[in-house]
């Protein structure tokens, strides 16, 4: 009898785990049915302004953020749009446009507008409104780009292409200053991201801020040239390879046009150093892939490469094209990414500097640097931005003799001072004049050094930053100085 109830009670318990096993089956199909289902979001309200017959894109890490993709064009319904997204899991981040990231949407005030999200399995249906586009409105609020920044030109003209886009330059702080001075050069894509944050994408990176601060550190100082991207055009431009979904193939007659268009014009404009050994390149994502191209491909070129977070998924030719270029001339090349871009981001980095190793790169030429809270995202490229630069142009000719040169020129001081300055000449030889500027390039003040130790009054001057020139016909050298 014992027996056959233990028997009896193991077949229930058995009959419950297959209940069990069934009921979690159908709960795991059940769930996975939900954090995998279409959701559809309806735009419920536009701005006033918004053109007439214009289409409403939606760009986001789904579709690697291209704000003019046609496949990602809202359904006009008479004044409302809505699109269905296809299935898919975890959280998407997106935003609007009307086809570029220079029509993208802001807040009602014209500010940076956060990235959206939505997480699959929160609901099939979200009602959202657009406060205001970017360029519709005559931009995102006010400027932050630094006074020694400009734009160039709104259309320059790329032949390569057939069309023409805005250029933005940065001028090292004592550009109007040091007029005997040259500058190596650092050409940067995604230019409207770079200074200016009415401009920018999704924040900007500080470039003219943090080499202001640099140079006002002691660094020799870059000339920036900023190169807006196409809006739809982006991913055409920045990839010489055709990705099946996404596009691209237009990278080549991109490269070209900075080499051999922009290039010549900027130092026909600038005191430029315009060798390879001063000339760079610099972008994150698919910027960061077209850059890594354009360096690899034009090596007589370009010799600094700052690539931030590459689109190297795009395509394997990526891997493959150094063994067909090979290892023409020495090289810096900075690899950056962080480990929470994706699950591939940090692998396929390594990846790359190993191909670069193997195509007989050396250690002294290839930098890797992974973060652990980096993101796809402007706030971490302008956080790992001054590293990077400091370590393209760390052996520059020009940098190592300007700081030996600094040096050996004069000492000043005291620095700050209230009423006489003391500048020593440490041996330079011929006659030595002086100029004390204003931060504005003006001069308060000019004389000759007569002695190797020299005292000058400058009890009269307002206070505030000036600028003490020295010049003995063969050496020219400028530094800093505060009046109290």
């Amino acid at each position: 009898m014992f027996l056959l109830r233990l028997a009896s009670t193991n077949c229930k318990l058995n009959e419950h785990k297959m209940t069990l096993k069934k009921y979690l089956a159908f709960l795991f199909i059940f769930c996975s049915s939900v954090a995998s289902a279409q959701v559809t979001i309806n735009i419920t309200s536009v701005p006033a302004n918004t053109p007439a017959n214009a289409s409403i894109y939606i760009a986001g890490s789904f579709n690697n953020w291209d704000p003019g993709n046609t496949n990602y064009i809202l359904t006009n319904n008479g004044g409302t749009y809505s699109i269905t997204l296809p299935a898919g899991a975890g959280t998407i981040q997106f935003k609007f446009t009307l086809g570029s990231w220079a029509t993208n949407e802001t807040t009602a005030n014209g500010a940076q507008l956060p990235n959206r999200t939505f997480t699959y399995g929160n609901g099939s249906t979200i009602n959202l409104s657009i406060a205001r586009w970017a360029s519709v409105t005559g931009g995102t609020g006010t400027s932050t780009a630094a006074a020694n920044v400009s734009v160039l030109s709104s259309n320059f003209y790329i032949p390569q292409l057939n069309r023409t886009r805005k250029i933005w330059i940065y001028l090292p702080n004592d550009y109007s200053i040091a007029t005997s001075k040259q500058y190596p050069v650092l050409y940067m894509q995604d230019g409207q991201n770079l200074f200016d944050n009415s401009t920018s994408f999704n924040g900007e990176w500080g470039v003219d801020e943090a080499l202001n601060t640099l140079q006002n550190q002691g660094d020799y100082g870059v000339i920036v040239v900023g190169i807006e991207n196409g809006g739809a055009s982006r991913i055409d431009e920045y990839s010489p390879w055709v990705n099946s979904t996404y596009g691209g193939g237009q990278g080549d007659a991109y490269i070209n046009f900075i080499a051999n268009t922009l290039k010549p014009h900027i130092d026909s404009l600038y005191r430029t150093y315009p060798d390879r050994a001063h000339t760079a390149l610099m972008g994150s994502s698919m910027g960061g892939l077209i850059s890594f191209y354009g360096g690899e491909k034009l090596q007589n070129t370009f010799s600094r490469l700052g690539i931030f977070s590459p689109s190297l998924w795009f395509s394997n030719s990526v891997y493959t094209y150094p063994r067909v270029v090979g290892h023409q001339q020495n090289m810096r090349v900075y690899l950056m990414s962080g480990a929470l871009e994706s699950s591939t981001q940090v692998a396929e980095t390594y990846a790359l500097r190993d191909t670069l190793f193997q195509n007989n790169f050396d250690t002294s030429e290839v930098r890797i640097v992974i973060k652990n809270d980096g993101t796809h995202s402007e706030w971490f490229w302008k956080r790992e931005f001054p590293a990077c630069y400091k370590w393209l142009f760390s052996n520059t000719p020009t940098y190592v003799e300007w700081l030996d040169a600094q040096q050996k020129s004069f000492e000043i001081y005291p620095n700050p001072t209230y009423s006489e300055l003391i500048l020593k000449l440490n041996g330079l030889r011929g006659i030595t004049n002086f100029e004390l500027l204003n931060m504005h390039g003006q001069s308060v003040m000019k004389g000759i050094l007569t002695n190797d130790t020299n005292t000058i009054n400058v009890s009269q001057l307002k206070c505030g930053m000036y600028i003490i020139k020295i010049n003995n016909g063969a050496f020219t050298s400028s530094k800093k100085i505060s009046k109290r």
